[in-house]
């Protein structure tokens, strides 16, 4: 998927005891979430990976993130949504973060906007940057026959922090 999700990193966090506590919790403190445990993922394909994106999270710099669609449609993985509440785990796999989904939108890599670009955080945060980042990372880590092209259709995922609310 992108160089921040994959759905190679979806586990089947949902019967994890240490993510059920963590929901469990979540719904303690927020009562208002969804009684059934959201999907369970870590960003980037290695766990320093997951940790460096997860700090830029908690930071309250990365507010967005992409994917391939082709990765989705290769593992099955349901596409994310508008509403969709993750719970996001650390390299260690440790659940340290909920986010919810604020908005979606499908374009072709070569489209893909400086200002989304920006709201992923990484690097220098330039549109250079991220295309170059998110090509090498298609091209290592796709999930799919297809790998990457420049006209691959890209998730462009904005989302918001729930917890830990940011004060």
């Amino acid at each position: 998927m992108a160089v921040d999700s994959s759905p190679d990193a979806v586990t089947s966090g949902a019967s994890d005891p240490s993510v059920i506590a963590f929901w469990g919790a979540r719904r303690t403190d927020s009562p208002g979430l969804p009684e059934q445990i959201p999907e369970v993922w870590a960003f980037g394909a290695t766990p320093e990976h997951a940790d460096e994106l997860l700090d830029l999270v908690l930071a309250g710099v990365k507010t967005g993130t992409a994917s391939s669609l082709w990765d989705y449609e290769a593992t099955g993985d349901p596409v994310p949504a508008v509403g969709d509440y993750s719970v996001i785990l650390d390299g260690r796999g440790v659940a340290r973060a909920v986010l919810v989904t604020t908005e979606i939108e499908i374009v072709p890599f070569d489209e893909v906007t400086a200002e989304h670009a920006h709201s992923e955080g990484e690097g220098d945060r330039s549109l250079e940057y991220w295309r170059a980042a998110h090509e090498r990372y298609w091209r290592a880590y796709s999930e799919n026959p297809r790998g990457f092209a420049a006209d691959m259709p890209v998730i462009c995922e904005r989302f918001t922090l729930v917890y830990p609310a940011r004060g």
